[in-house]
């Protein structure tokens, strides 16, 4: 059993931020996350995409980010149980059990839920033998863009994720060749991103092709090509990945079945505090919901700040918790 004063279920950046505002109040905090690492949708789908709405920081890497809120954490010795799943949440001795898919159970006072936008599953296009090549020329999330190195790829999609994974993969001279497969004319994504596509095309550094669609895959073993069905009848292009970027399908899974009020797919809270209807159990980031909720992580960030206020008066009600600016008190971390 481990045991810590929060439990915190999301390694993402909104619960690794929780990790600091509860050192501050000399809370100790323990994250389960499904994936192998800490970072959430920033680490595991979109390392190298540019930030800009982070306080303090004109741009940031979403994979440097991640590194300086572990470097903000490290100082209050947070535990970690990574690879594993919670999938429940029991009430023990007045305070709570997790317990992971695994087995592993933790026990705290405070339960604070920062699972982001649930788990993910990506949108697939309706290609008939498209899991054949899964992991082999197909994949559906660029983590590392150098593993395109010198690769012809071809991407699907009018999004921003497509439109800015073709960009960066032309600007930072990393594909050998990149083309752009959308069904429509028009984009979905950011206008300036949308722009720099067109410009890249009309240099000739993107092949942009609309009004069309990728409805095949060829290769013996692995993807050596694709087939584009356009207007005027269907072509082949040859590649050696090829990268549908459709988005992902969230869900709750396990979340679903905690007991908590769900609206809209996500966690009703009390905006006073975001705890949700079962006491000492908060939700904070993507995960909930509210009236005029921002999905946006410096909003998460806010919502773990106060969550963790509240969080300190039930575990210690008889002390008073003084705000102290960091400021002038400077950061201690736990010896």
């Amino acid at each position: 059993m481990i045991k810590t004063d929060i439990i915190i279920i999301g390694a993402g950046p909104v619960g690794l931020f929780a990790i600091f505002e509860a050192g501050l109040l000399k809370l100790r905090c323990h994250l389960i996350d499904s994936l192998p690492q800490p970072g959430g949708q920033l680490t595991e789908i979109y390392p190298k995409k540019p930030i800009y709405d982070i306080p303090g920081y004109p741009t940031v890497d979403a994979g440097e980010l991640v590194d300086k809120l572990m470097e903000q954490a490290a100082p209050f010795k947070p535990g970690f149980t990574l690879g594993e799943s919670a999938v429940s949440i029991d009430e023990k001795d007045g305070g709570f059990v997790v317990t992971t898919d695994k087995g592993t159970e933790h026990s705290a006072p405070i339960v604070m839920i920062a699972g982001g936008l649930g788990v993910f599953q990506p949108r697939k296009p309706p290609i008939e033998n498209l899991t054949d090549y899964e992991d082999k020329g197909v994949e559906y999330i660029i983590k590392d863009p150098l593993f395109y190195k010198d690769k012809r790829v071809v991407i699907a999609g009018g999004g921003d994720s497509a439109l800015d994974w073709a960009i960066y993969l032309v600007k930072e001279n990393i594909a050998s060749e990149v083309s752009l497969v959308h069904r429509r004319s028009s984009f979905r994504g950011h206008l300036d991103s949308v722009q720099q596509v067109m410009d890249l095309a009309g240099e000739g550094r993107i092949n942009l092709i609309t009004e069309a669609e990728v409805v095949g895959i060829h290769g013996d073993g692995k993807v050596e090509g694709v087939e584009i069905k356009m207007k005027d009848g269907n072509a082949r292009k040859d590649c050696d990945h090829f990268v549908p970027l459709f988005g992902l399908k969230p869900s709750l899974g396990p979340i679903a079945d905690w007991g908590l009020e769900i609206e809209k797919s996500a966690i009703k809270v009390d905006t006073r505090d975001y705890s949700t209807n079962r006491p000492g159990i908060y939700a904070i980031g993507d995960v909930n919901t509210y009236e005029g909720k921002l999905k946006l992580i410096l909003c998460g960030f806010h919502e773990g700040t106060i969550a963790l206020q509240s969080a300190f008066a039930r575990i210690y009600p008889d002390k008073k918790n003084v705000l102290k600016y960091t400021t002038v008190n400077g950061v201690n971390g736990f010896d």
